[in-house]
């Protein structure tokens, strides 16, 4: 656990330390603050569903740029092989360094705080929605960033671990929507349980649903699985 939390904090420490790390909160923060103002209307329900909506889209490209570099730097410069003889595991190495991309994840998040408090000054807003909004769009960055810390594992190229990553994101949001009017409706059924975005709408209208966050924590599970497979067969090369 100490070995979990060294490598948790000092990977998060890190993404402070290059202007990255700046670049994606304030981006972030701004493109947030604009879509929270135009659904601040006179006359308009008192909540962030609208605004949840369009910030799972916003995730689906600064994951990827957030979680591009767990590896890919390692791997390029080299250092990786020092990780990997280390004595914590290969295991430990993943999740710490994919707790340090969720709980950079929640520090992004934090400032959009601001936005309930302006709620709660001019009307009187239900914050039960609002907390199973933030839950869905947690859990919703939780899976992204895993296809991103799998991306990253596999090469050492940042730019190809972001691709590579919005590439799988775009297959498990976008394709869904557009064939599943296509297909039988019991096919096409089967298609939207496999969207994300899809799944993390409900909390954006107060719904939580078990089932939804089973697989959210199991997808993620299993694409960190993945990443440590690929971390155990470097050590075979």
């Amino acid at each position: 656990m100490r070995a979990l939390c060294a490598i948790a904090w000092r990977e998060y420490a890190s993404m402070f330390r290059i202007p990255l790390g700046w670049v994606v909160v304030a981006l972030f923060v701004c493109l947030s603050s604009f879509f929270f103002t135009k659904a601040l209307t006179p006359g308009s329900p008192a909540t962030l569903r609208d605004v949840f909506l369009t910030w799972w889209f916003l995730l689906m490209f600064l994951c990827p740029a957030v979680s591009m570099r767990l590896f890919s730097e390692e791997l390029r410069s080299g250092t990786i092989e020092t990780a990997l003889t280390s004595p914590s595991g290969d295991a430990v190495l993943v999740i710490g360094k994919y707790l340090a991309a969720v709980l950079f994840l929640a520090t992004m998040l934090v400032p959009t705080l601001v936005y309930v408090a302006v709620l709660g000054a001019l009307s009187r807003p239900d914050y039960g929605p609002i907390v199973s909004g933030y839950s869905g769009l947690l859990l919703l960055g939780m899976l992204y960033l895993a296809v991103g810390t799998l991306a990253s594992a596999c090469t050492s190229s940042q730019t190809l671990a972001f691709l590579g990553t919005l590439f799988v994101l775009l297959l498990l949001d976008l394709v869904p929507g557009m064939i599943a009017p296509r297909l039988p409706e019991q096919i096409a059924k089967l298609a939207f349980e496999f969207s994300p975005s899809l799944r993390a709408a409900d909390f954006y209208r107060g719904l939580i649903d078990t089932a939804h966050i089973t697989f959210f924590l199991a997808a993620s599970v299993w694409f960190l699985m993945l990443a440590t497979v690929v971390l155990q067969s470097r050590r075979w090369r």
